[in-house]
């Protein structure tokens, strides 16, 4: 059996011929000119990706609100004034729509590590069920969040 017998097209008669190299040159200039697949112009956003990538945004997000936690307890350490300023941002809208989107980032890295840690048992990877578990975890996220905010206020009896 002479090699490349059974493959068809141009890379089947790079092969035959032994002119690899110049049907790699040549294909390689074809390439450039398409895009890359899975492109996000031929690729459809589907549940299961976009929650994978929230949950790398959601981390960075923790990480980011964990730094300023940090700011906090050093405000805290230097006193009254620091931490009253620091309280005082805090109240501002800015401050409480930044802390608003770390406590969704926190409630969603926490549900979605959940599922995960299910997906790690070997639960849950029939696509109806990933399904379900995204959507629980979307939803679970804004009830949770709802529920802390909710809480939070009713303690400092503003509700």
């Amino acid at each position: 059996m002479i090699a490349g017998e059974n493959l068809r097209g141009p890379a089947a008669q790079a092969i035959r011929t032994g002119n690899i190299m110049a049907e790699s040159q040549s294909s390689g200039a074809r390439r450039h000119s398409r895009p890359l697949s899975p492109h996000l112009q031929v690729y459809k956003p589907q549940l299961t990706s976009i929650t994978s990538i929230l949950h790398r945004f959601s981390g960075i997000a923790l990480g980011l609100g964990l730094l300023y936690l940090v700011c906090w307890l050093v405000a805290a350490a230097q006193g009254m004034a620091a931490f009253d300023a620091l309280q005082d941002f805090n109240g501002s809208v800015i401050g409480r729509l930044l802390l608003f989107g770390w406590s969704v980032a926190f409630f969603y890295h926490l549900l979605n590590g959940i599922r995960h840690l299910a997906w790690d048992a070997g639960f849950g990877f029939e696509l109806p069920a990933a399904y379900r578990s995204g959507y629980a975890v979307l939803i679970g996220t804004g009830l949770l969040t709802i529920a802390a905010w909710v809480y939070a206020y009713f303690q400092m009896g503003v509700l």
